[in-house]
């Protein structure tokens, strides 16, 4: 027996399983974003990690490599986020995804010209606010998902979230294979996102030292959350940095948060002026202190040591529970093909059991 996978989320985005890969910073980029369209999946590209020079470039290497439809992440409060929604309609990038609303006016330019937005959160009230400012679909992480996420654990939050929208909402936090897929259809979900599952694969940037560190984690209980990056809760593999940070005081946070800004403005090209805007935008929203508004501004800079240097002992490693859960780094096709086997598996083995004897 033959069963579809078909939902209103691969209608929307044009993909042909319902499986998203996240927009992990400084990992997805152009060639695992590719792989993963390729594959049958979405793809999106990491645009807050992108220097706004090579943006255009990433876009067009990403459609240099594949023929599939993908999307492209962004921040707000990046200076560049009105230069990344010129580029997302003028290249007719299918889909962008966000974190923090970027305001009904970008929203609406991104719709009038056809782009699904489709924001990540992590509360119903967040869901509730993305969708009135005029999201197509919702992703929903639940509190064992990596990098930033709440505390609600996704087969509660995915449940409250589906009762209350009426636009697809797709379930991130806790999956990696066939199973976790059912699962989240059966729950309500019309798919499935997945970051760290990618990061762990044959295709993705991260250097083998760092990868090692996360296939050698086997217990959930050491991917743990902390708020000693930036005063927000994230979920990260324990490591030198992150036991060194929860032990030490604010001075050290501090000169840490100085130097990731520092790093980040040259890297990104922003002004001053435009750095202390985006930081100033992030503490309005959150009350957080000067340090932890300024690493919530330029954590990326913290991850680029373990994701780009290859120096895992001395960068953030975030990473969802499910982590600890995979042995292997399967390429995309590979991957995406066994989640559908297991998938379609799953649901005849459902079939027969509710079959009249």
């Amino acid at each position: 027996m033959a069963f579809s996978l078909d939902t209103r989320l691969t209608l929307l985005l044009g993909c042909r399983y319902p499986i998203v890969q996240t927009a992990m910073g400084w990992v997805a980029e152009p060639r695992l974003v590719a792989a993963s369209s390729n594959a049958g999946a979405f793809g999106f590209l990491a645009g807050a990690t992108i220097e706004p020079g090579r943006m255009e470039a990433a876009i067009l290497e990403t459609r240099a490599l594949t023929d599939r439809p993908f999307g492209v992440n962004f921040h707000m409060y990046q200076s560049n986020a009105d230069a990344i929604v010129d580029l997302v309609i003028r290249h007719g990038v299918r889909a962008v995804s966000y974190s923090r609303s970027p305001g009904k006016a970008m929203i609406g330019r991104l719709k009038d010209a056809g782009v699904v937005c489709m924001p990540t959160v992590g509360a119903l009230k967040h869901a509730l606010k993305a969708v009135e400012m005029g999201a197509d679909v919702v992703t929903v992480q639940g509190g064992e998902g990596g990098g930033h996420t709440g505390s609600v654990p996704t087969s509660i939050l995915l449940g409250q979230v589906v009762d209350a929208l009426d636009v697809p909402v797709v379930a991130a936090g806790g999956f990696k294979d066939g199973r976790g897929l059912v699962s989240a259809l059966a729950l309500g979900a019309e798919g499935i996102a997945m970051g760290t599952r990618f990061l762990m694969s044959a295709e993705s940037p991260v250097p083998a030292a760092t990868l090692e560190r996360y296939l050698k984690v086997r217990d959930p209980a050491a991917i743990i959350v902390s708020r000693a990056i930036d005063g927000l809760p994230q979920r990260m593999i324990r490591n030198e940095l992150l036991d060194g940070l929860e032990r030490s005081g604010g001075l050290r946070r501090l000169l840490l948060a100085l130097r990731s800004a520092l790093a980040y403005r040259r890297h990104s090209g922003a002004s001053l002026v435009q750095l202390l805007g985006s930081a100033f935008r992030l503490r309005g929203d959150d009350g957080l202190s000067a340090a932890q508004t300024l690493m919530a501004a330029n954590a990326p800079m913290v991850i680029q040591k373990a994701m780009v240097d290859g120096q895992p002992a001395e960068g953030v490693l975030p990473a969802g529970q499910i982590a600890a859960a995979i042995d292997g780094l399967p390429a995309c096709a590979e991957l995406i093909e066994s989640i559908v086997q297991q998938a379609e598996q799953c649901l005849a083995a459902l079939c027969r059991q509710t079959e009249p004897s």
